[in-house]
Order: structure tokens, then sequence, then C-alpha cells
């Protein structure tokens, strides 16, 4: 911070009067520029807060869904550079542990990680687990929102993860270099009081626990801590600025542009929409016929299939029986079948689908029968449509539409349609009639409950 012993900056913004403290105690000759005008980033993810429904519909997590983000600074003690491969462990238990339609992935890393390895590279290491439905978000891309989104974060001792803990969202330590970090530092007591990540060992009971003991204010110091002046950076800030250039400062208010809900599309700063699952999907289903007091009710249960690997734990059980809902009806075995996209990478693993998928094809029933004939040891073909409804071929020609009613706020339903075609196989695949689903079928997903309207068309 020193040349010739005087300071280099002109001004040496700081966030918090803790780190002035810190300052004078290291560099006290850098202490006399400093300026202590708040943390612009932490204003503008505080702005974000109310709008925190509108981030998650913006990036499909569905009702009943849980976001968790895995986030990474730069260098070799980062969770993304760790020697123990802790990363990797954690990518795949991710995709291995958690039911895909319970729980939404997104991976925010530093940019130094981008530039410093290849966008090409970080993505091919990313690959298999953006099959698995990983959202990867690009270096300029809004990871703001999605850190006001999160559930939880499973970080390091990065600002993100600092951030997250300072809005009050539940973060599990993957990785922490004590010894590179001021001990005085509110970073490094959050290294001290976070609860660990236990690499090796059952992912989602961690999760669980995390999620299930978390309080918003259980770090509330260090919220108090990210910033002296919460609300008044841009102020601060444009103040300062004016005053090193000798100008004065414009007469409206100074703020801070909002932060807008994830865009998709072609810009390459915008966050992908989420991706059709492409690794092969074990889809567990439980079948409660609730006729005639309410429509039939199908618990899917879906996991992704990712092979055989180091840290591959057991296959989900298929013949332990969910919690069974409310009502009268009695519940049905758990059955389990096999559901594939028909761009899945590893095309060996087709012969295996009981259903095959596929999404916005242009002619979705000639893609079904083409899919049907190309596929002859499964039993459906099923494309998603549009963002609420799957288009389903059975084995007798018929093409059965099931599209989801609206929530109970209006919104559209944000759960993959292609859940709902694995309801129709396991109804179907008990020999049930389909006609008995004409008045509704309930598809339940983790915590949450889709209805929907099932139409037949026979062949023609």
């Amino acid at each position: 911070m020193l040349r010739d012993g005087k300071p280099i900056a002109a001004a040496t913004v700081l966030s918090h009067p803790e780190q002035l403290t810190r300052l004078r105690r290291a560099c006290p000759p850098a202490a006399r520029t400093a300026v202590l005008a708040g943390d612009p980033c932490f204003d503008r993810l505080l702005a974000a807060l109310p709008h925190r429904d509108d981030f998650r519909r913006a990036l499909g997590v569905a009702a009943g869904q849980r976001l968790i983000v895995v986030n990474s600074t730069w260098g070799p003690r980062s969770l993304f550079g760790d020697t123990h491969d802790v990363l990797p462990w954690l990518l795949d238990s991710l995709a291995r542990e958690l039911p895909v339609d319970g729980y939404r992935r997104c991976a925010v890393l530093h940019p130094n990680i981008w530039h410093g390895h290849g966008p090409g590279q970080v993505r091919a290491w990313l690959r298999h687990a953006e099959y698995a439905g990983l959202t990867v978000v690009p270096p300029l891309g809004p990871w703001r929102q999605v850190l006001a989104a999160a559930d939880a974060v499973i970080g390091d001792h990065g600002s993100v993860t600092y951030y997250a803990a300072a809005i009050g969202t539940p973060v599990l330590i993957g990785a922490f270099p004590a010894q590179d970090l001021d001990p005085a530092s509110p970073v490094a007591e959050l290294g001290r009081t976070a609860p660990r990540l236990r690499p090796y060992e059952p992912l989602l009971p961690q999760l669980e626990k995390l999620l299930a003991g978390h309080h918003p204010d259980r770090y509330a110091q260090l919220t108090d801590l990210a910033t002296s002046a919460p609300g008044a950076s841009a102020g601060l800030l444009r103040r300062t600025f004016y005053g090193l250039i000798g100008l004065p400062e414009p007469s409206p208010p100074a703020y801070l542009p909002r932060l807008l809900a994830p865009a998709h599309g072609d810009d390459p700063a915008a966050v992908p929409p989420a991706t059709p699952l492409r690794t092969p999907l074990q889809v567990l289903t439980h079948v409660h016929d609730r006729r005639p007091t309410a429509p039939p009710e199908i618990t899917v249960t879906r996991y992704a299939d990712v092979g055989s690997g180091p840290y591959a734990p057991s296959a989900p059980s298929t013949t332990a029986s969910p919690s069974a809902p409310t009502g009268q009806a009695t519940p049905q075995v758990v059955a389990s079948h096999t559901a594939i996209h028909e761009d899945a990478p590893d095309s060996t693993r087709l012969p295996l689908a009981d259903l095959v998928l596929h999404d916005s094809q242009p002619e979705p029933a000639v893609w079904t029968q083409e899919a049907m004939r190309r596929h002859r040891h499964c039993a459906m073909a099923a494309c998603v449509t549009t963002p609420d409804t799957c288009l389903v071929r059975v084995p007798d020609g018929s093409l059965i539409t099931l599209t989801a009613s609206p929530g109970p706020d209006d919104h559209r339903d944000r759960c993959d349609p292609s859940v709902y075609a694995s309801a129709l196989y396991a109804w179907y695949e008990r020999g049930k009639c389909l006609e008995d689903l004409l008045d509704g079928l309930t598809v339940v997903t983790g915590d949450a409950a889709h209805h929907l309207q099932v139409t037949i068309t026979p062949p023609g």
C-alpha cells in the first residue's frame, strides 16, 4: 500500500470502521487515506431481497424446491482449487443424492477461475454436472440475484459466501484456509462459526440439518460488520469521487441500478435457462387411487443416475414407501422405472429406457411416433411442448396431453413437465385405465402438488 513510505492511493475505500481499525494497526500511513463509504455490492443485494420470489421464478425454481448454490473464490485453497478433490465429490453427491425435482443447483465461480483456466476448460470440467441439472452462472452473470434466491450456499472464504451469511442464508463451509486470512476479520469469524461440510459423508443429511437448524439472525453480527452505511454507499462514493477530481456533485440523488430478474438469451452474461436433464433418471413412483372422492395422486421422485464412480453411494431404495398423503386411499408399493432423454450423451443407455424424453420438438406428435419406432423397448415417448405441458404417446398410439393448472398464486407451474410423463407411466404400468384420469391427476414432487388436466387423442 506504500511506495517510498507514502500511500499509493489517494483514497482507500472501506466499508466498516472495523476495517479502519485493522488498517491503522497494519499500515498507519495508509490509514490517513481511508474513506468509510459502505459497500455498494451489498447495498444492491439488500435492495434486491424483496424481489426474491421473482428471481426464483426466473431461475426456474418451482414451488417446494430448494435452490442450493455452490460458490468458490479463486486460488489453490479455494473450494474449486482444493487439492483433496472436494468439489468433484460435492458435484457428484449433489447429482446422486438430491431428488432432481426437489432441488435446483447453481454454481457461482469467481471470474478469475474462468479467466485463469479458460471458459472452455471450466465448462468441460462441469459438463457432466450440467447434464445432471447444475446451472452454471456465467462469470459476468447475475450472481447477486442467484444469491438472493438461494436456500443454502456451500462455499469457502470468498466474499460471496460471506454475503450469503450476512443476508441470513444458511452456509456450509466446504473449504476454508484460515492461514490466508486476518484472524480479526469478519470472514475469519464466519469460518470459525459456520458449520463445515464433511466430505465423503452423505450430503443430503448434512443439507437437511443445515436447513432445519438455521435461524435467519444466526449471523447478525456479520451483517452489522458488512457495512456501516447500509443503503448509503452510492452517495458516499459519489461524494468521494467528485471530491478527488475537484468538481461539485450533481444535484440529483446518487443511486445504484436495481438488480433485475435474471434474463435468458444469447447475452454471455445471461443465466442459462434450466437445462433439460441429459443424464438417465431413476424414477420412483407411488400411486394413490383416491377415486371417487378425489383425483388419483401419484408421488414421483427422480434421481440422476450418473453411473458408477469413486463417490457413488448405494442406489435409492425402491422398496421403502414414502409417507402416505392425507386421504382414505390405500397406498400401493413403490415402483421404479428409467427415463432417459433421447439426446443423452451416452446413447448406450437408451435401450434401458422405459420412458424416452425430449423437449421443444417442432412437431412433437411426429417425434413421439418416430421415437416409439426407434426405441421399441420403451413403453412411452414424451415430449415437453410448453413450460407446463407434456405430450405422451402410449403403446396403443394414443396421445395424452398433460397440462398443469396454475398454482394458488396464479403463476404457471414451474415443475419440469417431463415428470408428468413419469406419473402417467406409473398409472399405466399398473394396468389402470387412462380414461380414469380425464377428471384430473395430482402429481406430487417433494413438498409440492401439481394438479394436471388430462386429454386423450385416440390414434387416428
